[in-house]
């Protein structure tokens, strides 16, 4: 079974918790119009252009798929910005106290899974189920850092595990 390679924006490619002065390197400033957002202030975001190649080299015969509450927004606005392809998408719809994991255990299934986002930790009970569920599964939750997003750290750490 071809494995999976999870991938959240807000946390891993966008470091929403850095200081303005303390930008990662080789992050650019983004701003984007959402709906229900600020029409005056656009959302901001950083991303860094390098991220993307990055990612489906390290992913190798691993699915990419956005695991991110952005949704479909990741391909049309994240996705061009740090050179992805349009990916597969997890579905959430509202998550509540059980935060993303079952969505993704659905997704996901059997198949092995690498999962690179920031809030493993928000929901521990939610989380130690999904761990118990996929018991005796490839399953890796690489915990990013939201002041720094993904670093060369946490990429060798999915091309460790995919090997």
């Amino acid at each position: 079974m071809r494995p999976l390679l999870l991938l959240d924006v807000d946390g891993p490619l966008n470091p929403f918790a850095a200081k303005a002065e303390g930008k990662p390197a080789g992050f650019v400033e983004h701003k984007f119009r959402l709906s229900g957002w600020s029409r005056r202030r656009p959302l901001r975001m950083w991303l860094n252009p390098a991220h993307g190649p990055a990612l489906l080299a390290a992913a190798g015969e691993a699915e990419l798929v956005w695991a991110t509450t952005w949704e479909h927004k990741a391909n049309t606005m994240i996705g061009p910005a740090i050179g992805l392809p349009v990916l597969p998408v997890i579905e959430f719809g509202q998550t509540g106290m059980e935060w993303k994991f079952p969505a993704v255990a659905r997704y996901a299934g059997d198949r092995p899974l690498i999962w690179l986002d920031d809030d493993f930790d928000m929901y521990t009970g939610a989380r130690d189920e999904f761990l118990r569920t996929r018991a005796g599964l490839v399953t890796e939750l690489i915990r990013v850092d939201p002041r720094t997003g993904v670093t060369q750290a946490e990429l060798a750490a999915v091309r460790e595990r995919l090997s």
